[in-house]
């Protein structure tokens, strides 16, 4: 029986920028945030943490920093996707070695895989480590939207934790937990589903709103996973404005301009992404800083 990775919020951490460079200290400083809020696992270099425009140098440097600075007081959850397998497993490996506690892996984007070619894609990462390896379903990113099936037989790999499903089809989500094992883990990937999920029998919500907001994301995933739905829906209304506000534009534009409005100032997306349009701030400070 494979005991889930964590329960609860995992923060999927944006990656802060002093001009053209990672801000390592106040990466330092965002992690010792999470860990004081009592969250139980951050990823880095994930989507919210601009994987594609760091090179696999950044990200490796990023992974042991973090995970020394963790001293396991929080699980380090490195992203390590590709659509080229050899790259997958090859970064997957060295991050390993860089100190990760386990692995968030995107599906193959743009050459659309199919269900064979997921399973080998997936298996062959999962044989290369021996951490846990949490399969990252976007098909809103990605252009492939994993099969259940799939699901089912990457179960039965002892390394594979289980999925962050950032579909938003609850149908789905039944089946998930319908056709998979119980301790095959589902994480929602979509902040503004983390209550139904958890209803659903999910563990928890790899969060953006969390950067943000960690002890609120934190006291509705407790609610749920204590069976107060009322409270846990409650919290996720309220919620509602803001993770709304941080998707207006595409993420994590609007998650770094919310950090800067609390008080820490990432820098600005690398590009082809650009700084949050004045709208977006207009909105994010009105609600995080109300007059």
């Amino acid at each position: 029986m494979k005991k889930p990775l964590f329960t609860g919020v995992c923060t999927a951490l944006v990656t802060p920028f002093l001009g053209d460079a990672v801000n390592y200290p106040l990466l330092e400083l965002l992690l010792g945030r999470q860990i004081a809020a009592g969250i139980e696992a951050v990823v880095l270099c994930g989507t919210t943490g601009e994987s594609p425009t760091l090179s696999d140098c950044e990200k490796l440097e990023i992974f042991r920093r973090c995970a020394r600075y963790a001293g396991g007081r929080c699980k380090i959850i490195a992203g390590t996707g590709s659509n080229d397998t050899q790259h997958a497993v090859a970064l997957s490996a060295a991050a390993e070695a860089a100190g990760a506690d386990a692995l968030l892996v995107v599906s193959p984007y743009y050459n659309k895989a199919t269900a064979d070619g997921l399973l080998t894609h997936y298996s062959a990462i999962a044989g290369a480590v021996h951490i846990p390896v949490i399969v990252y379903n976007v098909p809103s990113r990605t252009g492939v939207d994993i099969p259940v099936s799939v699901y089912r037989e990457l179960s039965k790999i002892p390394n594979i934790a289980g999925v962050k499903e950032a579909s938003t089809d609850m149908g789905k989500i039944s089946k998930i937990r319908a056709i998979c094992p119980d301790d095959f883990s589902l994480w929602s990937g979509n902040d503004d589903l983390t209550a139904p999920i958890l209803a659903l029998g999910g563990q928890g919500v790899i969060s953006v709103l969390s950067n943000v907001l960690p002890e609120q994301t934190q006291a509705l995933t407790r609610a749920a996973l204590d069976g107060d739905f009322d409270t846990a829906a409650d919290l996720q209304l309220r919620l509602l404005p803001l993770t709304e506000a941080l998707f207006r534009e595409v993420n994590p534009i609007p998650v770094k301009a919310a950090m800067k409005l609390v008080g820490y100032d990432c820098g600005t997306c690398r590009l082809p992404l650009t700084p949050a349009s004045s709208e977006t701030v207009a909105k994010l400070k009105e609600i995080l800083l109300p007059t």
